[in-house]
């Protein structure tokens, strides 16, 4: 993943240089923080419908939160907080959505980019974070299309997937099973 928000990241910068420096202001770092909260509670009722819901929800959501232990907690936030959540954001909202908008309104390019990065997680075969992800895209789409800074955006997304992956993660108190060696090999980012 951090490979290839890099990739993305730099071809959204490249593509678009008002991407290249968005402003960082307090205002951005207090609309990301709440935008993350409300992606968060978001996610708290998702967890448990996708649990009840899908045949495979709990092993699913399980599945997910197995990769924190691809690499130490600190590696993992530097990861997330450095390149792919920022890239997520400049490519995705910052580059596709604002493309697709430019050429066919705000709406087709809201629901463009949302389809586009669920459809990313089809190779996952997880269906809860196919679902996941759709729901968070459709979020950030609909808030990027309201005109939300992009330097917010960016925000949101850094403090949403550290604290949901490593600090506060949907699943607290569900047993996870133990993994085994096999399993956690070749899984790092």
């Amino acid at each position: 993943m951090t490979t290839t928000g890099a990739i993305l990241g730099t071809l959204a910068i490249a593509s678009d240089r008002s991407l290249q420096r968005p402003r960082l202001r307090l205002r951005d770092v207090a609309l990301g923080l709440g935008i993350a909260a409300g992606l968060y509670g978001i996610f708290q009722v998702g967890d448990r419908m996708a649990r009840k819901i899908l045949p495979a929800g709990d092993e699913n959501i399980d599945e997910i939160y197995t990769l924190r232990e691809a690499a130490p907690k600190g590696e993992i936030a530097v990861r997330l907080a450095a390149v792919i959540g920022p890239a997520e954001e400049l490519f995705w909202r910052g580059y596709l959505q604002r493309e697709i908008a430019n050429r066919w309104g705000g709406r087709v390019g809201a629901l463009a980019s949302t389809a586009a990065y669920g459809g990313a997680h089809l190779v996952t075969g997880n269906a809860a974070l196919i679902g996941a992800a759709t729901v968070a895209g459709a979020y950030w789409s609909v808030l990027a299309g309201l005109g939300t800074p992009m330097a917010a955006m960016i925000v949101s997304h850094i403090l949403w997937d550290v604290w949901i992956f490593l600090v506060a993660p949907t699943t607290a108190g569900v047993r996870h099973r133990p993994r085994s060696a096999e399993q956690g090999a070749g899984q790092a980012h």
